[in-house]
Protein backbone atom coordinates (compact mmCIF):
# COMPACT_ATOMS: atom_id res chain seq x y z
CA UNK A 1 0.00 0.00 0.00
CA UNK A 2 1.69 3.49 -0.94
CA UNK A 3 2.22 5.79 1.87
CA UNK A 4 3.33 9.26 0.69
CA UNK A 5 5.73 12.20 2.18
CA UNK A 6 5.80 12.88 6.11
CA UNK A 7 3.85 15.64 7.17
CA UNK A 8 4.77 19.07 7.70
CA UNK A 9 2.73 21.32 10.26
CA UNK A 10 3.35 23.93 7.11
CA UNK A 11 2.74 21.67 4.00
CA UNK A 12 0.49 23.51 1.89
CA UNK A 13 -1.99 20.32 1.31
CA UNK A 14 -4.91 22.50 3.19
CA UNK A 15 -7.08 24.09 0.51
CA UNK A 16 -8.91 27.19 2.43
CA UNK A 17 -11.92 28.49 0.92
CA UNK A 18 -12.02 31.91 3.36
CA UNK A 19 -8.69 32.72 1.67
CA UNK A 20 -9.83 32.70 -1.44
CA UNK A 21 -12.91 34.83 -0.99
CA UNK A 22 -10.85 38.26 -2.43
CA UNK A 23 -10.37 36.71 -5.83
CA UNK A 24 -13.68 35.24 -6.12
CA UNK A 25 -15.25 39.16 -5.62
CA UNK A 26 -12.34 40.33 -8.42
CA UNK A 27 -13.06 37.50 -10.44
CA UNK A 28 -9.18 35.89 -10.15
CA UNK A 29 -11.28 32.91 -9.66
CA UNK A 30 -14.23 31.06 -8.61
CA UNK A 31 -16.45 28.97 -6.63
CA UNK A 32 -16.71 26.62 -9.79
CA UNK A 33 -13.08 26.55 -10.51
CA UNK A 34 -12.21 26.16 -6.64
CA UNK A 35 -14.87 23.35 -6.79
CA UNK A 36 -12.97 21.26 -9.86
CA UNK A 37 -9.37 21.90 -8.14
CA UNK A 38 -11.24 19.83 -4.94
CA UNK A 39 -12.32 16.93 -7.59
CA UNK A 40 -9.11 17.01 -9.16
CA UNK A 41 -7.85 15.86 -5.81
CA UNK A 42 -10.46 13.22 -5.20
CA UNK A 43 -9.85 11.80 -8.52
CA UNK A 44 -6.12 11.19 -7.86
CA UNK A 45 -5.96 10.30 -3.52
CA UNK A 46 -9.64 8.97 -3.33
CA UNK A 47 -9.10 5.38 -3.92
CA UNK A 48 -6.20 5.31 -1.34
CA UNK A 49 -7.83 7.58 1.09
CA UNK A 50 -11.71 6.45 0.67
CA UNK A 51 -12.71 9.35 2.53
CA UNK A 52 -16.61 9.70 0.49
CA UNK A 53 -19.92 7.19 0.94
CA UNK A 54 -21.60 8.72 -2.13
CA UNK A 55 -20.68 12.65 -4.23
CA UNK A 56 -22.81 14.05 -6.04
CA UNK A 57 -21.08 15.97 -8.54
CA UNK A 58 -23.07 17.58 -11.11
CA UNK A 59 -25.34 18.84 -8.37
CA UNK A 60 -22.17 20.03 -6.76
CA UNK A 61 -21.23 21.78 -10.24
CA UNK A 62 -24.54 23.41 -10.29
CA UNK A 63 -24.45 24.84 -7.04
CA UNK A 64 -20.57 26.17 -8.07
CA UNK A 65 -22.06 28.11 -10.75
CA UNK A 66 -25.07 29.46 -9.47
CA UNK A 67 -22.22 30.78 -6.63
CA UNK A 68 -20.03 31.80 -9.12
CA UNK A 69 -23.16 34.27 -10.24
CA UNK A 70 -23.89 35.27 -7.24
CA UNK A 71 -20.39 36.72 -6.80
CA UNK A 72 -20.30 38.63 -10.38
CA UNK A 73 -23.32 40.05 -9.61
CA UNK A 74 -22.74 41.11 -5.73
CA UNK A 75 -25.37 38.96 -4.30
CA UNK A 76 -22.75 36.65 -2.09
CA UNK A 77 -25.05 35.07 0.37
CA UNK A 78 -22.54 34.24 2.73
CA UNK A 79 -19.09 33.61 3.75
CA UNK A 80 -19.60 30.43 2.64
CA UNK A 81 -21.53 30.65 -0.23
CA UNK A 82 -19.82 28.34 -2.62
CA UNK A 83 -17.72 26.25 -0.45
CA UNK A 84 -17.94 21.99 -1.19
CA UNK A 85 -18.37 20.85 1.72
CA UNK A 86 -18.38 17.06 3.23
CA UNK A 87 -21.79 15.94 5.46
CA UNK A 88 -20.68 13.13 8.22
CA UNK A 89 -22.89 10.27 7.46
CA UNK A 90 -25.01 10.13 10.47
CA UNK A 91 -26.72 13.82 9.58
CA UNK A 92 -29.26 13.35 6.65
CA UNK A 93 -29.27 15.00 3.00
CA UNK A 94 -32.59 14.91 1.25
CA UNK A 95 -30.40 13.95 -1.93
CA UNK A 96 -28.13 11.52 -0.90
CA UNK A 97 -28.13 8.09 0.99
CA UNK A 98 -27.19 8.74 4.95
CA UNK A 99 -26.21 4.81 5.85
CA UNK A 100 -24.77 5.75 9.52
CA UNK A 101 -21.46 3.17 9.00
CA UNK A 102 -24.34 0.98 9.89
CA UNK A 103 -25.84 -2.49 6.52
CA UNK A 104 -29.29 -1.76 8.40
CA UNK A 105 -29.20 1.86 6.33
CA UNK A 106 -27.47 0.73 3.20
CA UNK A 107 -28.40 3.12 0.62
CA UNK A 108 -31.21 4.55 2.84
CA UNK A 109 -32.27 7.95 2.05
CA UNK A 110 -33.95 10.33 4.23
CA UNK A 111 -37.09 12.46 2.76
CA UNK A 112 -35.40 16.02 4.31
CA UNK A 113 -32.13 17.82 5.13
CA UNK A 114 -30.71 17.87 8.68
CA UNK A 115 -31.21 21.37 10.08
CA UNK A 116 -27.20 22.26 9.65
CA UNK A 117 -27.27 20.71 5.96
CA UNK A 118 -30.79 22.93 5.22
CA UNK A 119 -29.21 26.15 7.05
CA UNK A 120 -25.76 25.28 4.64
CA UNK A 121 -27.68 25.29 1.77
CA UNK A 122 -29.56 28.54 2.77
CA UNK A 123 -26.28 29.64 3.07
CA UNK A 124 -25.09 29.04 -0.29
CA UNK A 125 -22.64 26.14 0.38
CA UNK A 126 -22.34 23.09 -2.09
CA UNK A 127 -23.41 19.89 -0.44
CA UNK A 128 -20.51 17.91 -2.69
CA UNK A 129 -21.03 14.10 -0.40
CA UNK A 130 -21.42 12.22 2.50
CA UNK A 131 -17.93 11.23 4.23
CA UNK A 132 -17.43 8.16 5.77
CA UNK A 133 -18.47 7.72 9.81
CA UNK A 134 -18.13 4.51 12.27
CA UNK A 135 -20.95 2.46 12.85
CA UNK A 136 -23.74 4.88 14.20
CA UNK A 137 -20.45 7.52 14.98
CA UNK A 138 -19.27 5.07 17.85
CA UNK A 139 -16.15 2.61 17.60
CA UNK A 140 -16.04 0.42 14.82
CA UNK A 141 -14.10 1.89 11.61
CA UNK A 142 -15.07 2.29 8.41
CA UNK A 143 -12.93 1.90 5.46
CA UNK A 144 -11.07 5.42 5.46
CA UNK A 145 -7.14 5.44 5.52
CA UNK A 146 -5.00 8.18 6.94
CA UNK A 147 -4.23 10.30 4.29
CA UNK A 148 -0.59 10.72 5.22
CA UNK A 149 -0.22 6.88 5.99
CA UNK A 150 -2.15 4.24 5.00
CA UNK A 151 -1.47 1.69 7.42
CA UNK A 152 -2.85 4.56 10.20
CA UNK A 153 -6.32 5.14 11.46
CA UNK A 154 -7.66 8.63 10.43
CA UNK A 155 -9.27 8.38 13.71
CA UNK A 156 -13.18 8.62 14.19
CA UNK A 157 -15.76 8.79 14.21
CA UNK A 158 -15.51 11.60 11.75
CA UNK A 159 -13.26 10.02 10.00
CA UNK A 160 -14.08 10.66 6.55
CA UNK A 161 -14.47 14.24 6.85
CA UNK A 162 -10.84 14.36 8.90
CA UNK A 163 -8.95 12.79 5.61
CA UNK A 164 -10.82 14.61 3.10
CA UNK A 165 -10.12 17.87 4.63
CA UNK A 166 -6.46 17.03 5.34
CA UNK A 167 -5.54 16.28 2.42
CA UNK A 168 -7.09 19.06 0.87
CA UNK A 169 -10.29 17.38 -1.21
CA UNK A 170 -12.48 19.56 0.33
CA UNK A 171 -12.11 22.55 2.78
CA UNK A 172 -14.88 21.84 5.50
CA UNK A 173 -16.61 18.60 6.45
CA UNK A 174 -19.23 18.52 8.79
CA UNK A 175 -18.56 16.19 11.96
CA UNK A 176 -19.97 15.05 14.93
CA UNK A 177 -18.49 14.74 18.47
CA UNK A 178 -19.90 12.85 21.73
CA UNK A 179 -16.15 11.82 22.76
CA UNK A 180 -13.66 12.36 20.79
CA UNK A 181 -14.52 12.29 17.15
CA UNK A 182 -13.60 15.45 15.94
CA UNK A 183 -10.22 16.72 17.82
CA UNK A 184 -8.58 13.30 17.60
CA UNK A 185 -9.23 13.08 13.97
CA UNK A 186 -8.46 16.33 13.16
CA UNK A 187 -5.32 15.57 14.94
CA UNK A 188 -4.16 12.66 13.04
CA UNK A 189 -5.24 14.26 9.72
CA UNK A 190 -3.43 17.28 10.16
CA UNK A 191 -6.93 19.60 9.95
CA UNK A 192 -8.54 21.86 12.00
CA UNK A 193 -11.47 20.17 14.33
CA UNK A 194 -13.52 22.88 15.92
CA UNK A 195 -15.92 20.56 18.36
CA UNK A 196 -18.55 23.90 19.17
CA UNK A 197 -20.36 24.44 23.20
CA UNK A 198 -22.98 22.00 23.65
CA UNK A 199 -26.23 23.14 22.15
CA UNK A 200 -24.72 25.72 19.84
CA UNK A 201 -25.32 24.11 16.79
CA UNK A 202 -29.29 22.70 15.94
CA UNK A 203 -28.93 18.95 15.53
CA UNK A 204 -31.76 17.97 14.07
CA UNK A 205 -32.00 15.34 11.73
CA UNK A 206 -29.19 13.56 13.06
CA UNK A 207 -28.39 10.18 14.69
CA UNK A 208 -26.04 12.10 16.63
CA UNK A 209 -28.39 13.66 19.36
CA UNK A 210 -27.01 12.41 22.62
CA UNK A 211 -26.75 14.79 25.79
CA UNK A 212 -22.90 15.13 25.56
CA UNK A 213 -22.80 15.48 21.57
CA UNK A 214 -22.42 18.85 19.19
CA UNK A 215 -22.31 18.89 15.59
CA UNK A 216 -19.06 20.69 14.84
CA UNK A 217 -16.23 21.14 11.85
CA UNK A 218 -12.77 19.63 10.18
CA UNK A 219 -12.06 22.44 8.59
CA UNK A 220 -8.83 23.93 5.97
CA UNK A 221 -8.59 26.80 8.39
CA UNK A 222 -9.73 28.53 12.08
CA UNK A 223 -11.79 30.53 9.83
CA UNK A 224 -13.42 28.13 7.05
CA UNK A 225 -14.59 26.41 10.75
CA UNK A 226 -16.39 29.44 12.43
CA UNK A 227 -17.75 30.20 9.29
CA UNK A 228 -19.27 26.63 8.56
CA UNK A 229 -20.69 27.02 12.26
CA UNK A 230 -21.86 30.51 12.59
CA UNK A 231 -23.18 29.46 9.27
CA UNK A 232 -25.61 26.86 10.61
CA UNK A 233 -26.05 28.74 13.94
CA UNK A 234 -27.22 31.77 12.37
CA UNK A 235 -30.08 30.36 10.47
CA UNK A 236 -31.01 27.34 12.74
CA UNK A 237 -30.09 28.08 15.91
CA UNK A 238 -28.94 25.75 18.63
CA UNK A 239 -30.52 22.96 19.77
CA UNK A 240 -33.83 23.64 21.32
CA UNK A 241 -33.30 25.21 24.99
CA UNK A 242 -29.89 27.14 23.79
CA UNK A 243 -29.04 29.97 22.61
CA UNK A 244 -26.85 29.03 19.74
CA UNK A 245 -23.65 30.09 18.91
CA UNK A 246 -22.52 33.52 20.93
CA UNK A 247 -20.37 36.01 18.47
CA UNK A 248 -20.63 37.65 15.01
CA UNK A 249 -20.18 36.36 11.75
CA UNK A 250 -16.46 37.25 11.62
CA UNK A 251 -15.18 36.03 15.20
CA UNK A 252 -12.75 38.80 15.28
CA UNK A 253 -8.96 39.35 15.82
CA UNK A 254 -6.45 37.15 17.69
CA UNK A 255 -5.91 37.98 21.21
CA UNK A 256 -3.17 36.31 23.47
CA UNK A 257 -4.30 34.86 26.43
CA UNK A 258 -2.59 35.50 29.80
CA UNK A 259 -2.43 32.48 31.50
CA UNK A 260 -3.43 28.73 30.62
CA UNK A 261 -3.96 25.99 32.33
CA UNK A 262 -1.66 22.48 31.30
CA UNK A 263 -4.02 20.04 30.96
CA UNK A 264 -2.52 16.97 31.41
CA UNK A 265 -5.29 14.37 31.29
CA UNK A 266 -5.39 10.71 32.15
CA UNK A 267 -4.04 10.25 28.84
CA UNK A 268 -0.30 11.96 29.95
CA UNK A 269 1.16 8.29 31.04
CA UNK A 270 0.48 6.98 27.97
CA UNK A 271 2.18 9.80 25.51
CA UNK A 272 5.54 9.01 23.98
CA UNK A 273 8.77 10.48 25.01
CA UNK A 274 8.97 12.27 21.59
CA UNK A 275 5.71 13.43 21.32
CA UNK A 276 6.07 14.75 25.47
CA UNK A 277 8.81 16.97 24.17
CA UNK A 278 7.32 18.43 21.49
CA UNK A 279 4.55 19.57 23.60
CA UNK A 280 6.74 20.89 26.28
CA UNK A 281 8.27 22.98 23.15
CA UNK A 282 5.43 24.31 22.19
CA UNK A 283 4.86 25.38 25.59
CA UNK A 284 8.06 26.72 26.02
CA UNK A 285 7.71 29.02 22.52
CA UNK A 286 4.16 29.93 24.49
CA UNK A 287 5.78 31.05 27.88
CA UNK A 288 8.61 32.67 25.82
CA UNK A 289 5.54 34.70 24.23
CA UNK A 290 4.86 35.98 28.10
CA UNK A 291 1.93 33.07 28.32
CA UNK A 292 2.32 32.17 31.53
CA UNK A 293 1.42 28.43 32.00
CA UNK A 294 0.16 26.60 35.27
CA UNK A 295 -0.77 22.90 36.52
CA UNK A 296 -1.91 20.44 38.64
CA UNK A 297 1.44 20.93 40.68
CA UNK A 298 0.49 24.79 40.93
CA UNK A 299 -3.39 24.79 42.57
CA UNK A 300 -4.73 22.56 44.10
CA UNK A 301 -8.14 23.03 42.07
CA UNK A 302 -6.45 22.42 39.11
CA UNK A 303 -5.38 19.08 40.66
CA UNK A 304 -8.90 18.70 41.85
CA UNK A 305 -10.32 19.01 38.13
CA UNK A 306 -7.82 16.50 36.75
CA UNK A 307 -8.73 13.91 39.44
CA UNK A 308 -12.64 14.41 38.50
CA UNK A 309 -12.39 14.28 34.72
CA UNK A 310 -10.03 11.26 35.01
CA UNK A 311 -13.06 9.32 35.70
CA UNK A 312 -14.80 11.03 32.93
CA UNK A 313 -13.94 8.42 30.05
CA UNK A 314 -16.25 5.56 31.83
CA UNK A 315 -18.90 7.92 32.77
CA UNK A 316 -19.03 9.17 29.31
CA UNK A 317 -19.52 5.78 28.08
CA UNK A 318 -22.04 4.35 30.90
CA UNK A 319 -24.32 7.54 29.98
CA UNK A 320 -24.10 6.98 26.11
CA UNK A 321 -24.53 3.65 26.60
CA UNK A 322 -27.62 3.75 28.40
CA UNK A 323 -28.98 7.16 25.95
CA UNK A 324 -28.31 4.85 22.89
CA UNK A 325 -30.15 2.10 24.15
CA UNK A 326 -32.92 3.35 21.81
CA UNK A 327 -32.31 2.92 18.73
CA UNK A 328 -30.46 0.02 19.54
CA UNK A 329 -33.00 -2.42 20.77
CA UNK A 330 -35.50 -1.18 17.86
CA UNK A 331 -33.01 -2.43 15.54
CA UNK A 332 -32.35 -5.56 17.25
CA UNK A 333 -35.91 -5.87 16.92
CA UNK A 334 -36.83 -5.43 13.18
CA UNK A 335 -33.84 -6.60 11.89
CA UNK A 336 -31.86 -8.94 14.04
CA UNK A 337 -28.11 -9.87 13.38
CA UNK A 338 -26.91 -6.48 11.57
CA UNK A 339 -24.94 -4.91 14.72
CA UNK A 340 -21.69 -5.11 15.30
CA UNK A 341 -20.25 -6.99 18.42
CA UNK A 342 -19.54 -4.04 20.06
CA UNK A 343 -23.17 -2.73 19.92
CA UNK A 344 -24.58 -6.31 20.61
CA UNK A 345 -22.65 -5.56 23.48
CA UNK A 346 -23.70 -2.01 24.20
CA UNK A 347 -27.16 -2.98 23.84
CA UNK A 348 -27.29 -6.00 26.50
CA UNK A 349 -24.84 -3.71 28.87
CA UNK A 350 -28.07 -1.26 28.83
CA UNK A 351 -30.71 -3.82 29.56
CA UNK A 352 -28.80 -4.23 32.85
CA UNK A 353 -28.54 -0.13 33.51
CA UNK A 354 -31.45 1.76 35.49
CA UNK A 355 -32.54 5.06 35.97
CA UNK A 356 -30.88 5.60 39.28
CA UNK A 357 -27.86 4.61 37.76
CA UNK A 358 -27.90 7.60 34.78
CA UNK A 359 -29.30 9.94 37.52
CA UNK A 360 -25.96 9.24 39.45
CA UNK A 361 -23.54 9.40 36.17
CA UNK A 362 -25.92 12.98 34.89
CA UNK A 363 -24.99 14.25 38.75
CA UNK A 364 -21.10 13.72 38.53
CA UNK A 365 -20.61 15.47 34.98
CA UNK A 366 -22.63 18.53 36.18
CA UNK A 367 -20.26 18.64 39.30
CA UNK A 368 -17.30 17.91 36.90
CA UNK A 369 -19.01 20.91 34.97
CA UNK A 370 -19.35 23.44 38.03
CA UNK A 371 -15.87 22.41 39.04
CA UNK A 372 -15.03 23.51 35.51
CA UNK A 373 -16.44 26.80 35.00
CA UNK A 374 -15.19 27.69 38.89
CA UNK A 375 -11.32 27.64 36.59
CA UNK A 376 -12.85 30.79 34.39
CA UNK A 377 -12.12 33.03 37.46
CA UNK A 378 -7.89 31.63 37.58
CA UNK A 379 -7.02 31.28 33.83
CA UNK A 380 -8.18 32.13 29.89
CA UNK A 381 -8.51 28.76 28.58
CA UNK A 382 -6.58 25.46 28.53
CA UNK A 383 -3.77 23.63 26.32
CA UNK A 384 -2.95 20.27 25.82
CA UNK A 385 -2.13 17.60 23.07
CA UNK A 386 -5.43 16.40 19.92
CA UNK A 387 -3.89 12.77 21.07
CA UNK A 388 -1.81 10.76 22.73
CA UNK A 389 0.83 11.14 19.82
CA UNK A 390 0.59 10.32 16.21
CA UNK A 391 -1.86 8.05 14.88
CA UNK A 392 -1.39 4.47 15.69
CA UNK A 393 -0.55 2.05 13.08
CA UNK A 394 -3.42 0.14 12.52
CA UNK A 395 -7.07 0.08 11.37
CA UNK A 396 -8.72 -1.98 13.90
CA UNK A 397 -9.09 1.09 16.56
CA UNK A 398 -9.88 4.88 16.00
CA UNK A 399 -7.13 6.04 18.03
CA UNK A 400 -7.08 6.87 22.18
CA UNK A 401 -9.68 9.37 22.86
CA UNK A 402 -8.25 10.80 26.42
CA UNK A 403 -7.04 14.04 25.21
CA UNK A 404 -10.70 14.53 23.55
CA UNK A 405 -12.89 13.49 26.05
CA UNK A 406 -12.31 16.62 29.17
CA UNK A 407 -13.97 19.22 26.50
CA UNK A 408 -16.86 16.52 25.38
CA UNK A 409 -17.29 15.53 29.42
CA UNK A 410 -17.64 19.17 30.26
CA UNK A 411 -19.64 20.39 27.19
CA UNK A 412 -16.99 23.27 26.19
CA UNK A 413 -15.69 24.50 23.51
CA UNK A 414 -12.49 22.80 21.81
CA UNK A 415 -10.09 23.65 18.86
CA UNK A 416 -7.20 21.54 17.20
CA UNK A 417 -4.90 23.65 15.51
CA UNK A 418 -2.47 21.39 12.98
CA UNK A 419 1.01 23.29 14.31
CA UNK A 420 2.75 20.01 15.58
CA UNK A 421 4.31 16.34 14.09
CA UNK A 422 5.86 13.77 15.87
CA UNK A 423 7.44 11.06 13.77
CA UNK A 424 6.61 12.43 10.51
CA UNK A 425 3.30 12.21 11.14
CA UNK A 426 0.73 15.66 12.52
CA UNK A 427 0.21 16.40 16.06
CA UNK A 428 -2.43 18.90 17.02
CA UNK A 429 -2.39 21.59 19.49
CA UNK A 430 -6.00 21.47 21.08
CA UNK A 431 -7.29 24.72 23.20
CA UNK A 432 -10.40 24.32 24.95
CA UNK A 433 -12.14 26.93 26.65
CA UNK A 434 -15.55 27.59 28.64
CA UNK A 435 -18.65 27.02 27.49
CA UNK A 436 -20.43 29.88 25.28
CA UNK A 437 -17.65 31.65 25.05
CA UNK A 438 -16.48 30.17 21.76
CA UNK A 439 -15.66 33.46 19.92
CA UNK A 440 -12.59 33.69 22.74
CA UNK A 441 -11.63 30.74 21.83
CA UNK A 442 -11.23 31.15 18.71
CA UNK A 443 -8.90 34.34 19.45
CA UNK A 444 -6.82 32.53 21.76
CA UNK A 445 -6.12 29.97 18.61
CA UNK A 446 -5.53 32.28 16.61
CA UNK A 447 -2.91 33.93 18.28
CA UNK A 448 -1.73 30.38 19.34
CA UNK A 449 -1.33 29.02 16.04
CA UNK A 450 0.61 32.47 14.59
CA UNK A 451 2.82 32.31 17.27
CA UNK A 452 3.37 28.13 16.97
CA UNK A 453 3.52 28.03 13.24
CA UNK A 454 5.48 31.04 13.12
CA UNK A 455 3.27 33.79 11.15
CA UNK A 456 4.06 36.78 13.59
Amino acid sequence: MMNHSPYMPTDPFLVSYYDCLPNFHTGDDSPRAFLERCLKKIESREDEVRAFTALDIEGAREAADRATLRYGEGRVLSLVDGMPIGVKDVIDTADLPTQMGSPLFREWRPRFDAASVSALRQAGAVILGKTVTTEFAAVVPGPTRNPFDQNRTPGGSSSGSAAAVGIGMIPAGLGTQVIGSITRPASYCGCYGYKPTVGAVNRGGSLDYMSQSTQGVLAASLDDAWAVIYAISARVGGDPGFPGLYGGEDPGPESGPARLIRLDTAGWDRVDENTRGVFDDALDRLRSAGVEIIGRRDNRLIETYEETIAEGLDISRSINTWEFHWPLLTFEDRIPGHLSDIMEGRLEAAGAMTPADYRTWIAKRDQARDLHRELAAIADGFITLGATGAAPVGLDSTGDPAFSLPASYIGCPAVTVPCLSVDGMPLGIQVIGFADEDEGLFSQARWIEGLLLHRR
